[in-house]
């Protein structure tokens, strides 16, 4: 499968590619399509950096810029450039991927990931996942924030913290008394 990086984004102009990219694991969103079924996508994808340079990392698509076909670390250094803490959001990115879930950007919920057991339009996402640095403070307001956020929403809260072993997790729940 191949991409062509436009911008900030990358684009799986073939549909048939895109219908299996979005098929086999809800990468990416269809132009047009508010929310696509599989088998109802009919149009090119466009692929987040971040989605982008895990399906080049894993084998699944190639990725060009007009002719030229980019490496993981050329594509790396344009999603750095993009991307606030960028490595941190990846790692804690490929991580929730290589277990299984679905990740989508969480922007509309004020974190940096929806995460999914299935995919959207089989489930809710039951996560939301903001990425902090090991060393950066989470305050009692932000905490109440994702907290009437996430209840709100009924989700549950994800602080990630990634570390040179991993990801370290510290998931929230909100009890009514």
């Amino acid at each position: 499968m191949k991409g062509s990086l436009v911008e900030n984004r990358i684009i799986v102009w073939d549909v048939e590619d895109s219908r299996r990219l979005f098929g086999e694991g809800y990468y990416g969103k269809p132009i047009g399509i508010a929310k696509p079924k599989p088998d109802e996508i009919n149009a090119p994808l466009v692929l987040d950096l971040i989605e982008g340079l895990y399906l080049l990392e894993i084998g699944r698509i190639a990725v060009y810029q007009g002719r030229r076909r980019m490496t993981a670390d050329l594509l790396l250094e344009v999603c750095r450039s993009e991307y606030h803490d960028f490595e941190k959001k990846y790692t804690v990115y490929r991580t929730f991927r290589d277990m299984g879930y679905v990740v989508n950007p969480g922007i509309k919920f004020g974190c940096d990931f929806a995460v999914y057991e299935r995919g959207p339009g089989i489930d809710h996402a039951p996560y939301l996942v903001h990425v902090y640095g090991s060393r950066e403070p989470v305050t009692s307001t932000g905490l109440v924030l994702a907290g009437r956020l996430a209840t709100t929403v009924r989700k549950q809260f994800i602080l990630a913290v990634p570390r040179s072993r991993g990801v370290d997790f510290m998931a929230l729940d909100w009890w009514k008394a």
